[in-house]
């Protein structure tokens, strides 16, 4: 089972670039690189677990879709027999 979400050492280096990016653009702040990481840290402790049942959810919303389309598609192919009259 999952704790927390984790990310790999270079999902880690393009994420906390993007957060000074962000800063950078949007805020006009410099923040640096420990700033930048203990925000990433921050928000992957505090809300990371929201995103990642949001994910869990739309995943098997899309499955139960699939498996709706997949039961409708087999009764589509049934052949009828004796019993179902």
């Amino acid at each position: 089972m999952i704790s927390e979400v984790e990310f790999s050492e270079g999902e880690k280096r393009i994420l906390i670039e993007k957060i000074k990016t962000y800063f950078d653009a949007e805020l006009d702040q410099d923040i640096g690189q420990f700033d930048a990481e203990f925000l990433l840290t921050f928000f992957s402790k505090e809300m990371g677990v929201y995103f990642y049942n949001r994910g869990l959810n739309d995943a098997q919303f899309i499955s139960q879709n699939r498996m709706e389309s997949i039961t409708d598609a087999i009764y589509d192919i049934e052949k009828p027999t004796d019993s179902s009259r």
